[in-house]
């Protein structure tokens, strides 16, 4: 044991570099070491010290659970030599990414570990592209789902077929599959949905279609991608469009000190109905 080592489990972000944390940058930038996931941009990586030692895993699709033990094992060899372990994860480490995991097993094992929340792609993305995850009158309430569970189960959509806006992960390959039984559910096949392929990269792309177009087949996507399931995916072109104009044409003049904050806006001055 190095007493003076200490493991960070950091957010890497969707992508963009200028989306890091303060925390996650310094980080980087004193590491000794830094063991990152495959989807770790390119971008992010250049902002690692140049003298750190760099791992850059790769999937392993075989076995899982043997890959995410050489992870654990890595982590730890690498303590007993550094003083400062950086473990670089994309997105936010806790939110489908195994982070508390490794947590659980460092410190269970006596390692010092410090978690440094990242930027997720399941809010960012869909935000960057124009699409809030809530909305008043349209949307009250959002989930974050994985598409695949241990084992390639699949989750009970019927569980969360009510719910207003659905934020996927990990559900490219089975796209038609939950669309399908989200259907079955009970959501309407003519739901508006939009993928964000390679979100927060110079290759982002933005797929819209329905639920049905999904379910049949109809929507070609490419992995990683976001992908968000709810008629708040209306409201893209619409407030794009608002973004543009002059604020004079969007606030009324008795509002010009005290600009009005989204929830203010009220559905006519949306265009909504």
């Amino acid at each position: 044991m190095n007493p003076a080592a200490r493991i960070y489990l950091v957010g890497a972000g969707p992508g963009r570099a200028d989306w890091l944390t303060v925390r996650a940058a310094t980080l980087l930038a004193q590491a000794d070491v830094v063991i990152s996931d495959r989807l770790v941009s390119r971008e992010v990586l250049t902002k690692i010290n140049p003298t750190a030692e760099v791992v850059l895993l790769e999937e392993d699709h075989g076995n899982r659970e043997r890959r995410q033990l050489r992870i654990l094992h890595l982590l730890e060899a690498y303590a007993r030599r550094y003083r400062c372990v950086v473990r670089l994860k994309g997105g936010d480490p806790f939110v489908f990414g195994r982070g508390a995991e490794e947590w659980a097993w460092l410190v269970q094992r006596g390692w010092a570990v410090e978690v440094v929340p990242g930027v997720s792609s399941a809010i960012a993305l869909p935000a960057s592209a124009g699409i809030p995850p809530t909305f008043r009158g349209i949307s009250s309430a959002f989930a974050v789902v994985t598409g695949c569970l241990r084992g390639g189960a699949e989750p009970s959509w019927e569980r969360y077929a009510q719910v207003d806006t659905l934020i996927i992960l990990m559900g490219v390959s089975r796209r038609a599959q939950i669309a399908g039984a989200l259907i079955r559910a009970g959501r309407p096949a003519e739901q508006p949905c939009c993928f964000i392929e390679n979100g927060a990269t110079p290759r982002e792309r933005i797929i819209r279609a329905t639920l049905g177009e999904v379910a049949g087949g109809l929507c070609h996507v490419n992995s990683p991608a976001v992908w968000v399931v709810g008629d708040v995916v209306s409201l893209k072109d619409q407030l794009r469009g608002i973004a543009t104009q002059p604020t004079t044409s969007i606030l009324a003049t008795d509002h010009a000190e005290h600009p009005a904050s989204p929830d203010s806006l009220s559905e006519p001055e949306l265009g909504l109905r």
